[in-house]
C-alpha cells in the first residue's frame, strides 16, 4: 500500500520512494520461486529498478496514465546540470541510479484490486524490454548481461477497426492478444492472495 504521506489531498505534487516494493516485486514476479513469477521478466534480476510514488496520475491523449516507465540510461534529460540534478535524486532516494524508474498513481494503487496492481506492475515490468538480434534471439553485451531497452506496447490498434474487419492475422500482436485473452487469466486470485503478506497474516 502506498505510504499516507503521499494520498493526502494537500500533497498534489508530492512524489516518495516505493523502497519496500522493489523487493517484493522480485521475490514475487521476478524470482523462479516467485508465488506469481514469470520468466519473461527474468533478464531483471540483477538491474537496477526504482519504484516510485506519485500522490496523483495525470492524462495523456484523453487517458489517464497510471503507471510509466522510463529507461534513465536513454531519456537524455537536458544539460549537465540537469543530468546531475536528477542522478543526484536518484541517488538520495535509492541509495544509486538505477536503470529503470518505474512509477505509480498512490491513489489507483490504494484503491484498486489486487489483480489490477500486479497487472498494472507486471506492464511497467514488460516496458523494461530485453533487446534481440537481427536473427530473434535474445542480445547480451560483451559482459554476458542483457541488452536492455524501452519497449513498446504490443499491439496498437482501434477498437472500431477490429469491429468492422476483424483480427487479421491470427499470428499478428493484436491476433495473440485476442487469443490470450479469450483462454481467460493464467494467474488465479488464490495465487494472488498467498503472494501477499497482508492475505497470508489474515489466513494465520
Amino acid at each position: 500500500m502506498p505510504p499516507a504521506s503521499v494520498l493526502e489531498p494537500l500533497f498534489e505534487d508530492r512524489f516518495e520512494p516505493a523502497t519496500d516494493l522493489l523487493a517484493w516485486v522480485r521475490s514475487t514476479f521476478i524470482d523462479p520461486a516467485g508465488d506469481l513469477h514469470n520468466p519473461e521478466h527474468g533478464h531483471l534480476s540483477d538491474v537496477g529498478i526504482g519504484f516510485l510514488w506519485s500522490a496523483q496520475g495525470f492524462t495523456k491523449a484523453g487517458r489517464r496514465v497510471l503507471g510509466l516507465c522510463e529507461d534513465l540510461q536513454q531519456s537524455g534529460r537536458g544539460n549537465a546540470w540537469q543530468r546531475g540534478r536528477a542522478s543526484q535524486q536518484m541517488r538520495e532516494w535509492f541509495g544509486e541510479e538505477p536503470r529503470f524508474l518505474i512509477t505509480l498513481d498512490a491513489q489507483h494503487c490504494a484503491e484498486c484490486s489486487d489483480a489490477e496492481f500486479c497487472a498494472l506492475l507486471e506492464h511497467e515490468l514488460y516496458h523494461a524490454g530485453h533487446r534481440r538480434d537481427e536473427f530473434g534471439e535474445l542480445a547480451y553485451d560483451k559482459h554476458g548481461g542483457p541488452k536492455l531497452y524501452l519497449r513498446p506496447h504490443d499491439v496498437e490498434e482501434f477498437v472500431g477497426v477490429v469491429e468492422r474487419y476483424g483480427v487479421g492475422d491470427p499470428e499478428s500482436y493484436l491476433g495473440k492478444l485476442i487469443m490470450a485473452a479469450a483462454k481467460g487469466p493464467t494467474v488465479a486470485p488464490i495465487r494472488i492472495k498467498q503472494a501477499c503478506g497482508t492475505c497470508m497474516l489474515r489466513a494465520a
